[in-house]
């Protein structure tokens, strides 16, 4: 029953939050099965394999996540400070960035360390390693504590200044203590027990997280990796092999639209809930895109097993299997292998005399390159 509030924080009952069961059961049932299923072929790759799907995923996970916050991180800085932590060797060493390794060491903590309890003193930490500088940009942010609302209540508005839009309002500052002792409690209690399956904890969690917005900046990107976390538990394994946060930046205006309805609604959060587990079904079905770019990858450097080649030629073909953005020119090819463009163009003509680029469409300056498809 709705009283005269403005968001389910202020309603009587709150935070206790329900579903329909009957109505999850069926979608619930079949992304456990996808889920499985996923696993399985996965683990039937190999460890190498695997390992070149964790990074693919990992990387595409955290770059999507602060894109939907419009944060632009460097995917081959994000992609060679996740491998640094695997022990995976790209043959090439991209320079560290502490936004960037920031964010890999949230992600990596909250999928890898699944089993260990979240608190507050984690949550801290997670938030300090999103803000190095103590600042988004030009704003200061008060990094590694609970807002403490100086500046006024804590909104997400839309719109240029002075006909801003008000999406939501979270609950003040001297509720934060409180509302983050019962969420925690909630997360990590009876785990033994399973008194909630992880799938729906995670979908829980994630709407929960987002309505307290306990820190200043990095609400979203915090609770995406709560979700996450919460999924790894669900398949206790550290191995991530699709990424929520991909496909919650390709359906963004669906996201944010139902998280404003649901903020405005009742306790009964059954529609949140449907989302989330469609979006998370839609986020494995995704999965065939990794597996297919590993599995293409994989079949190049076995058909080019016995192609003597050197690590400038390495690194920038694995670049192209990992999908290179926009066209490869000699210019580039210079510009990342840190070579004199007479050394690229040597590079590039003798792999394409061997087969293994061509060029495509086009002549001089324009003059790119790709990688011939393995049949």
């Amino acid at each position: 029953m709705r009283r005269n509030s403005r968001y389910i924080h202020e309603l009587r009952g709150w935070p206790k939050l329900s579903w329909n069961q009957e109505s999850l059961a069926n979608t619930l049932a079949s992304v456990r099965h996808e889920q499985g299923r996923l696993l399985g072929r996965m683990e039937a790759l190999g460890f190498p394999l695997r390992q070149e799907a964790v990074l693919q995923t990992l990387t595409e996970d955290v770059v999507k996540s602060s894109d939907i916050e419009g944060e632009k991180l460097d995917v081959n800085q994000v992609r060679s400070s996740i491998a640094r932590r695997l022990g995976i060797d790209l043959g090439g060493i991209e320079p560290e960035d502490r936004q960037v390794e920031g964010v890999v060491e949230m992600m990596l903590d909250a999928t890898r360390n699944y089993v260990l309890p979240l608190t507050t003193d984690r949550l801290f930490g997670w938030h300090a390693s999103l803000f190095p500088a103590g600042r988004n940009g030009m704003q200061k942010v008060r990094v590694g504590a609970w807002r403490d609302d100086s500046t006024g209540p804590m909104q997400v508005v839309s719109g240029p200044a002075g006909r801003e839009r008000v999406h939501f309002e979270a609950p003040a500052a001297d509720r934060l203590d409180i509302e983050m002792k019962v969420f925690l409690d909630w997360f990590d209690r009876e785990r033994v027990a399973a008194d909630l399956d992880d799938v729906l904890k995670a979908g829980l969690a994630h709407l929960w997280f987002v309505t307290i917005h306990p820190f200043d900046d990095g609400n979203g990107r915090i609770a995406r990796a709560i979700a996450d976390m919460a999924l790894a538990r669900s398949e206790n394994s550290p191995q991530r092999f699709y990424s929520m946060s991909a496909k919650i930046r390709q359906e963004r205006n669906d996201y944010y639209e139902i998280l404003e309805r649901t903020q405005k609604d009742t306790l009964d959060v059954t529609s949140w809930m449907e989302w989330f587990l469609g979006c998370l079904g839609r986020a494995i079905d995704g999965a065939e895109t990794t597996l297919s770019a590993v599995l293409r990858k994989a079949r190049f450097w076995q058909a080019n097993r016995d192609v003597t080649i050197n690590e400038r030629q390495r690194l920038m073909l694995n670049r192209l299997l990992d999908g290179f953005e926009g066209n490869l020119t000699t210019s580039k090819w210079a510009a990342i292998t840190k070579s004199s463009s007479d050394t690229a163009l040597r590079d590039i003509l003798d792999l394409v005399d061997r087969g293994i680029l061509a060029r495509n469409p086009g002549a001089g300056r324009s003059t790119s390159y790709s990688v011939v498809e393995i049949r």
